[in-house]
């Protein structure tokens, strides 16, 4: 299993809090993407949210893995 995010490993200088706030919406897409409201949504086609993350980063040229 991968070791993940934690604020302790990374080397950037920016603020903890802000580390904190961007950890905890991460953490927080993420529980949803496992859900089987998030399975429904997708299967039905009214799933926004996280497809429009995911095009908002395809447009700014960043690489995505899932």
């Amino acid at each position: 299993m991968s070791e993940g995010f934690s604020e302790e490993k990374i080397e950037v200088a920016i603020y903890k809090d802000e580390v904190k706030k961007l950890l905890k919406k991460y953490k927080k897409i993420k529980k949803y993407q496992r859900s089987s409201i998030f399975e429904v949504k997708t299967m039905n086609g009214t799933e926004t949210y996280v497809s429009q993350l995911i095009k908002e980063a395809e447009g700014n040229g960043e690489t995505l893995s899932t």
